[in-house]
């Protein structure tokens, strides 16, 4: 019998994490599913459920660290083997005043970078690192990262992280997805020894979500277009580890992406900020 694959997506109870949650739903599959609303989340473990699969709900505000700290801490505890983690968890508020998370940070970064980065920390672990690799129907799979970033990104100033001067909201939304890519190619890189792969994508431009809507956007994509590129990456092959992709083709992100210095002074700064030692 092959051991069932656990799949964490975060930001599952709306939007395309909701309908990538929807799409996994299978006998075998595990889904950790993440949220804020707590009646939401449950009714997406009902329908994941009632496909056939098993899920556990875990409700967390991911603009408190401390709040990703206590899922982290619970997944854990309960999760010897995670095989997939999605971070898909973001805001977009680009016409907002500058808002601040639970810890100071400016929120975009926080919520659509910070939180990632420290759950996918926390995790590191339980994704396979020194664990043996997993056979699932057939073949060998080690744990996989999935960042759902963006095409819209902006070079960081790291003058000005928190963007204290001049704010502008989609600045900050496309500074925070630069940030989730740059992370995705040092995190390939820094578990390349483990055979965890890390890899980010654009999954669509402007989708049918609530969060575009709420923005005043009209959706040029279907939902769907973006599950079917996560879920491509899902059953992808280890040589997508440290590649960015704009829906289904690989492409080339924000030249500071590849600039060492760069990653290295966002590393150096994500690991002051999320306490991580």
């Amino acid at each position: 019998m092959s051991p069932r694959r656990t799949i964490l997506i975060t930001g599952a109870t709306d939007g395309l994490g909701r309908r990538i949650a929807e799409r996994l739903a299978a006998p075998g599959t595990h889904l950790l599913i993440h949220g804020r609303d707590a009646a939401r989340g449950r009714d997406v473990a009902a329908a994941v459920e009632a496909a056939g699969g098993t899920a556990v709900f875990h409700q967390a505000d991911f603009a408190s660290l401390d709040a990703v700290r206590g899922m982290a801490q619970a997944i854990a505890a309960a999760e010897p083997q995670i095989d997939v983690l999605i971070n898909n968890a973001g805001i977009a508020i680009p016409g907002a005043k500058r808002a601040l998370s639970a810890d100071g940070h400016e929120l975009h970064f926080a919520v659509n970078y910070l939180a990632g980065f420290l759950l996918t920390h926390r995790l590191r672990d339980c994704l396979g690192r020194g664990q043996p690799e997993r056979i699932i129907p057939g073949r060998i799979i080690p744990g996989r990262v999935i960042h759902v970033a963006s095409a819209g990104q902006n070079p960081i100033d790291f003058g000005d992280v928190m963007l204290e001067r001049g704010y502008d909201g989609m600045r900050a939304y496309c500074q925070s997805k630069l940030a989730q890519i740059m992370f995705s190619i040092d995190l390939a890189q820094e578990l390349k020894a483990s055979k965890v792969t890390s890899v980010s994508l654009h999954p669509s431009t402007y989708m049918d979500t609530g969060m575009v809507r709420k923005a005043g956007i009209h959706p040029l994509n279907t939902v769907e277009t973006g599950a079917d590129a996560v879920l491509a990456l899902v059953s992808a092959n280890d040589s997508v580890s440290g590649r960015y992709f704009d829906v289904q083709r690989e492409v080339r992100a924000n030249a500071q992406t590849y600039d060492t210095e760069a990653r290295r002074k966002l590393r150096a700064l994500s690991l002051e900020l999320t306490g991580i030692t």
